[in-house]
Protein backbone atom coordinates (compact mmCIF):
# COMPACT_ATOMS: atom_id res chain seq x y z
CA UNK A 1 0.00 0.00 0.00
CA UNK A 2 0.96 3.72 -0.75
CA UNK A 3 2.54 5.96 1.85
CA UNK A 4 -0.28 8.31 0.93
CA UNK A 5 -3.04 5.54 2.30
CA UNK A 6 -1.07 4.91 5.76
CA UNK A 7 -0.73 8.34 6.37
CA UNK A 8 -4.02 8.84 5.80
CA UNK A 9 -5.17 5.75 8.38
CA UNK A 10 -2.48 7.46 10.45
CA UNK A 11 -4.83 11.34 10.75
CA UNK A 12 -7.82 9.48 11.41
CA UNK A 13 -6.34 7.60 14.40
CA UNK A 14 -5.13 10.63 15.81
CA UNK A 15 -8.37 12.25 15.20
CA UNK A 16 -10.32 9.17 17.01
CA UNK A 17 -7.72 9.48 19.75
CA UNK A 18 -8.40 13.49 20.37
CA UNK A 19 -12.01 13.39 20.64
CA UNK A 20 -11.53 10.26 22.78
CA UNK A 21 -9.48 12.92 25.10
CA UNK A 22 -11.67 15.72 25.06
CA UNK A 23 -15.24 13.35 25.99
CA UNK A 24 -12.64 12.26 29.03
CA UNK A 25 -12.10 15.29 30.23
CA UNK A 26 -14.44 17.34 29.76
CA UNK A 27 -15.00 18.32 33.43
CA UNK A 28 -12.32 18.13 36.60
CA UNK A 29 -14.03 15.47 37.67
CA UNK A 30 -13.00 12.83 34.40
CA UNK A 31 -16.00 11.48 31.94
CA UNK A 32 -18.52 15.13 31.50
CA UNK A 33 -20.66 11.61 29.70
CA UNK A 34 -20.64 10.14 33.12
CA UNK A 35 -23.70 7.46 33.77
CA UNK A 36 -23.99 8.65 37.24
CA UNK A 37 -27.74 9.96 38.72
CA UNK A 38 -28.06 13.40 40.29
CA UNK A 39 -27.36 13.64 43.95
CA UNK A 40 -30.13 13.15 46.67
CA UNK A 41 -29.37 15.08 49.79
CA UNK A 42 -32.50 16.29 51.62
CA UNK A 43 -33.61 16.76 55.14
CA UNK A 44 -36.69 17.81 56.71
CA UNK A 45 -39.85 16.35 57.19
CA UNK A 46 -41.86 18.23 54.32
CA UNK A 47 -45.28 17.56 55.97
CA UNK A 48 -46.57 20.84 53.67
CA UNK A 49 -44.98 19.60 50.42
CA UNK A 50 -42.51 22.56 50.21
CA UNK A 51 -39.32 21.73 48.73
CA UNK A 52 -36.09 24.40 48.79
CA UNK A 53 -33.55 23.90 46.54
CA UNK A 54 -29.68 24.83 46.74
CA UNK A 55 -27.38 24.73 44.07
CA UNK A 56 -24.09 25.00 45.83
CA UNK A 57 -20.60 25.57 45.83
CA UNK A 58 -18.50 24.99 48.92
CA UNK A 59 -15.29 26.86 47.91
CA UNK A 60 -17.74 30.10 46.81
CA UNK A 61 -17.53 32.76 49.27
CA UNK A 62 -21.06 33.53 48.94
CA UNK A 63 -22.26 30.21 49.49
CA UNK A 64 -20.29 30.56 52.96
CA UNK A 65 -22.37 33.55 53.76
CA UNK A 66 -25.44 32.31 52.90
CA UNK A 67 -24.89 29.04 54.59
CA UNK A 68 -25.67 30.27 58.11
CA UNK A 69 -28.91 31.66 57.11
CA UNK A 70 -29.93 28.64 55.39
CA UNK A 71 -29.00 26.07 58.17
CA UNK A 72 -31.35 28.74 60.29
CA UNK A 73 -33.85 28.57 58.04
CA UNK A 74 -33.89 24.54 57.62
CA UNK A 75 -34.15 24.46 61.00
CA UNK A 76 -36.86 26.49 61.39
CA UNK A 77 -39.36 24.82 58.97
CA UNK A 78 -37.98 21.42 59.76
CA UNK A 79 -41.60 20.04 59.81
CA UNK A 80 -43.02 22.22 56.78
CA UNK A 81 -40.08 21.69 54.23
CA UNK A 82 -37.27 20.00 52.78
CA UNK A 83 -34.52 21.04 51.76
CA UNK A 84 -31.68 19.34 48.85
CA UNK A 85 -28.20 20.86 48.46
CA UNK A 86 -26.76 19.82 45.11
CA UNK A 87 -23.41 20.40 43.90
CA UNK A 88 -22.65 22.83 41.49
CA UNK A 89 -18.41 23.98 41.77
CA UNK A 90 -17.33 26.90 39.95
CA UNK A 91 -14.16 25.19 38.84
CA UNK A 92 -13.02 28.22 36.55
CA UNK A 93 -12.54 30.74 39.38
CA UNK A 94 -12.69 27.95 42.23
CA UNK A 95 -9.78 25.60 41.56
CA UNK A 96 -10.82 23.42 45.22
CA UNK A 97 -14.62 23.58 44.52
CA UNK A 98 -14.59 20.06 42.98
CA UNK A 99 -12.46 18.57 45.14
CA UNK A 100 -14.58 19.85 47.91
CA UNK A 101 -17.48 18.70 46.64
CA UNK A 102 -15.73 15.20 46.66
CA UNK A 103 -15.36 15.07 50.16
CA UNK A 104 -18.83 15.51 50.75
CA UNK A 105 -19.65 12.95 48.38
CA UNK A 106 -17.23 10.68 49.41
CA UNK A 107 -18.39 11.71 52.85
CA UNK A 108 -22.12 10.82 51.76
CA UNK A 109 -21.16 7.41 51.03
CA UNK A 110 -20.51 6.53 54.40
CA UNK A 111 -23.04 8.08 56.18
CA UNK A 112 -22.25 11.24 56.90
CA UNK A 113 -22.89 13.99 54.22
CA UNK A 114 -24.41 16.65 56.53
CA UNK A 115 -21.90 17.02 58.78
CA UNK A 116 -19.17 17.12 55.92
CA UNK A 117 -21.35 19.81 54.08
CA UNK A 118 -21.12 21.91 57.26
CA UNK A 119 -18.04 21.30 58.14
CA UNK A 120 -16.66 22.48 54.57
CA UNK A 121 -18.41 25.97 54.52
CA UNK A 122 -17.42 26.41 58.21
CA UNK A 123 -13.52 25.57 57.84
CA UNK A 124 -13.24 27.14 54.30
CA UNK A 125 -12.38 30.75 56.15
CA UNK A 126 -15.42 32.78 54.25
CA UNK A 127 -17.83 31.84 57.27
CA UNK A 128 -15.71 32.79 60.21
CA UNK A 129 -13.33 35.37 58.20
CA UNK A 130 -12.73 36.36 54.40
CA UNK A 131 -8.97 37.27 55.35
CA UNK A 132 -8.13 33.66 56.58
CA UNK A 133 -9.01 31.61 53.10
CA UNK A 134 -4.63 30.97 52.93
CA UNK A 135 -5.15 29.20 56.23
CA UNK A 136 -7.99 26.38 54.98
CA UNK A 137 -8.22 23.95 52.34
CA UNK A 138 -9.37 26.55 50.05
CA UNK A 139 -6.13 28.24 49.82
CA UNK A 140 -4.25 24.85 49.99
CA UNK A 141 -2.06 23.56 46.94
CA UNK A 142 -3.59 19.99 47.72
CA UNK A 143 -6.49 20.23 49.76
CA UNK A 144 -6.60 16.26 50.86
CA UNK A 145 -4.80 16.30 53.98
CA UNK A 146 -7.62 19.12 55.16
CA UNK A 147 -10.04 16.86 54.32
CA UNK A 148 -8.61 13.70 56.50
CA UNK A 149 -8.47 16.22 58.98
CA UNK A 150 -11.96 16.60 58.59
CA UNK A 151 -12.76 12.74 57.95
CA UNK A 152 -11.25 12.23 61.59
CA UNK A 153 -13.12 14.98 63.14
CA UNK A 154 -16.35 12.82 62.08
CA UNK A 155 -14.93 9.34 63.20
CA UNK A 156 -15.06 8.38 59.65
CA UNK A 157 -12.32 5.58 58.04
CA UNK A 158 -9.64 8.09 56.30
CA UNK A 159 -8.00 4.87 54.20
CA UNK A 160 -12.14 4.25 53.21
CA UNK A 161 -12.43 7.91 53.05
CA UNK A 162 -9.70 8.70 50.38
CA UNK A 163 -10.61 5.50 48.36
CA UNK A 164 -14.62 7.02 47.87
CA UNK A 165 -12.89 10.85 47.29
CA UNK A 166 -10.57 9.12 44.18
CA UNK A 167 -13.30 6.80 42.76
CA UNK A 168 -15.55 7.64 39.50
CA UNK A 169 -18.43 7.68 41.57
CA UNK A 170 -18.36 10.33 43.55
CA UNK A 171 -17.13 12.31 39.99
CA UNK A 172 -19.94 11.15 38.33
CA UNK A 173 -22.03 12.20 40.95
CA UNK A 174 -20.93 15.68 41.07
CA UNK A 175 -20.94 15.40 37.28
CA UNK A 176 -25.13 15.09 37.25
CA UNK A 177 -25.39 17.74 39.70
CA UNK A 178 -23.74 20.07 36.99
CA UNK A 179 -25.79 18.76 34.82
CA UNK A 180 -28.63 19.09 36.52
CA UNK A 181 -27.79 22.50 37.05
CA UNK A 182 -26.97 22.98 33.64
CA UNK A 183 -30.43 22.32 32.35
CA UNK A 184 -32.51 24.37 34.63
CA UNK A 185 -29.91 27.60 33.60
CA UNK A 186 -28.10 27.61 36.45
CA UNK A 187 -24.90 30.02 36.07
CA UNK A 188 -24.09 31.50 39.78
CA UNK A 189 -24.07 30.11 43.38
CA UNK A 190 -25.25 30.14 45.50
CA UNK A 191 -28.82 29.65 43.65
CA UNK A 192 -32.10 29.02 44.92
CA UNK A 193 -35.37 27.07 43.57
CA UNK A 194 -38.54 26.88 45.53
CA UNK A 195 -41.10 24.49 44.62
CA UNK A 196 -39.10 24.21 40.62
CA UNK A 197 -39.22 27.84 40.85
CA UNK A 198 -35.82 29.92 40.50
CA UNK A 199 -35.93 32.32 43.60
CA UNK A 200 -34.03 35.81 44.42
CA UNK A 201 -33.61 35.78 47.75
CA UNK A 202 -30.77 37.04 50.47
CA UNK A 203 -29.69 40.02 53.22
CA UNK A 204 -31.75 37.61 55.88
CA UNK A 205 -33.46 34.67 57.34
CA UNK A 206 -36.80 37.15 57.17
CA UNK A 207 -36.31 37.23 53.02
CA UNK A 208 -36.77 33.61 53.08
CA UNK A 209 -39.24 33.60 55.83
CA UNK A 210 -41.43 35.40 53.08
CA UNK A 211 -41.02 33.30 50.14
CA UNK A 212 -41.68 29.76 52.05
CA UNK A 213 -44.56 30.85 53.84
CA UNK A 214 -46.14 32.07 50.69
CA UNK A 215 -45.34 28.72 49.03
CA UNK A 216 -46.72 27.11 51.59
CA UNK A 217 -49.97 29.08 51.93
CA UNK A 218 -50.14 28.47 48.26
CA UNK A 219 -49.86 24.38 48.88
CA UNK A 220 -52.22 23.87 51.88
CA UNK A 221 -54.39 26.98 52.26
CA UNK A 222 -53.29 27.65 55.94
CA UNK A 223 -50.54 30.68 56.37
CA UNK A 224 -46.75 28.96 56.67
CA UNK A 225 -45.13 29.60 60.52
CA UNK A 226 -41.59 28.71 60.68
CA UNK A 227 -41.41 25.50 63.66
CA UNK A 228 -39.82 28.01 65.79
CA UNK A 229 -41.42 31.70 66.47
CA UNK A 230 -41.81 33.18 62.91
CA UNK A 231 -40.61 36.60 64.22
CA UNK A 232 -37.43 35.25 65.28
CA UNK A 233 -34.90 36.23 62.79
CA UNK A 234 -31.66 36.25 62.02
CA UNK A 235 -29.93 39.58 60.01
CA UNK A 236 -26.99 38.37 58.60
CA UNK A 237 -26.27 40.09 55.62
CA UNK A 238 -25.45 37.99 52.09
CA UNK A 239 -24.15 39.71 49.19
CA UNK A 240 -24.47 39.05 45.45
CA UNK A 241 -24.09 35.02 44.44
CA UNK A 242 -20.71 34.23 42.32
CA UNK A 243 -20.93 34.03 39.21
CA UNK A 244 -18.28 31.75 36.56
Amino acid sequence: MSKQFWAVIVVIVLIFIGIFAFSNNGTPGGNSNNSGTPSQHIEGKGLDHVTLVEYGDYECPYCGQYYPIVKQVVSQYSNQITFQFRNFPLTSIHPNAFAGARAAEAASLMGKFWQMHDLLYEQNGIYYNSNQTANTWVGASNPLPYFDNLAKQLGLNVNKFNQYYNSNRVDNTINADMAAGNKLGVNATPTFYLDGKKISVGESVANFQTLINAAIAQKTGHAGTSSTSAGTTNQTKASSPSKP
